[in-house]
């Protein structure tokens, strides 16, 4: 389905093996209830890597960018919990990106998600996202495919300091395609057909990072109004 919201949060990282089970038992027990429970946070999903880097994926979606900026979510930013103070000291390789979800398409949620990060050329955002978007909602006709993204982050939204973050070497994604569906091999055949167009002719500069990731953990803010 679409992606609830206009915004999004995303996070890649590694953890360090003596760190793993903490974290898991931190995300699913205290930290992404604390972040959906700001107002604003739609859901939050945790993925682990079917293959590619790094290992987990999260994605915190929001009503709208300001709320990825707003007082109430950098006052949980700058107030950390000692619980989180321990568990991100095993966080490695983290790329985190503040975005807005600049299109989204699909029929439900998949259990598998694929994640492309790359970056466009100076000057050709624009002739980027046109060719994207249609070529996006064409992938989702591929049998067990639930939802088809298109998210940019704000590189100065992204790159906010903060005591959470203080410390730790945290890497912006600039363009940001998600892919999503039943099967691993639906989405991979997707991501293929998208990889196999010539992105650098519309617009991508540069290389593209490529993780498929299987779903852990999900919660959703319970007091939305569906309507």
């Amino acid at each position: 389905m679409s992606l609830l919201g206009r915004a999004v949060v995303a996070i890649w990282n590694d953890i360090l093996p003596e760190g793993r089970a903490d974290f898991i038992d931190w995300h699913n027990r205290e930290h992404i209830p604390e972040r959906v429970g700001i107002k604003g946070f739609l859901r939050g999903r945790r993925y682990i890597a079917e293959h590619g880097a790094p290992q987990y994926f999260t994605l915190y979606e929001a009503e709208n960018a300001a709320v990825l900026t707003g007082p109430d979510y950098l006052a949980r930013l700058n107030d950390p919990t000692p619980w989180t103070r321990r568990a991100t000291q095993a966080f490695r390789n983290t790329v985190r990106g503040v975005c807005e979800t600049v299109f989204t398409t699909g029929p439900g949620d998949g259990g598998v998600m694929a994640t492309l990060r790359f970056s466009a050329a100076p000057g050709r955002a624009d002739q980027l996202a046109v060719f994207l978007k249609p070529l996006l909602a064409e992938l989702l006709q591929t049998p067990a495919l639930s939802g088809v993204h298109l998210c940019v982050a704000d590189s100065k939204a992204s790159g906010i300091e903060t005591r959470e973050r203080r410390g730790r070497e945290v890497g912006v994604p600039d363009w940001i395609v998600l892919i999503e569906g039943s099967w691993a091999s639906a989405v991979d055949e997707a991501t293929d057909r998208l990889l196999g167009h010539d992105l650098v002719a519309h617009g991508v500069h540069g290389g593209v990072d490529r993780g498929l990731y299987r779903l852990e953990y999900t919660r959703t803010d319970t007091t939305r109004n569906p309507t």
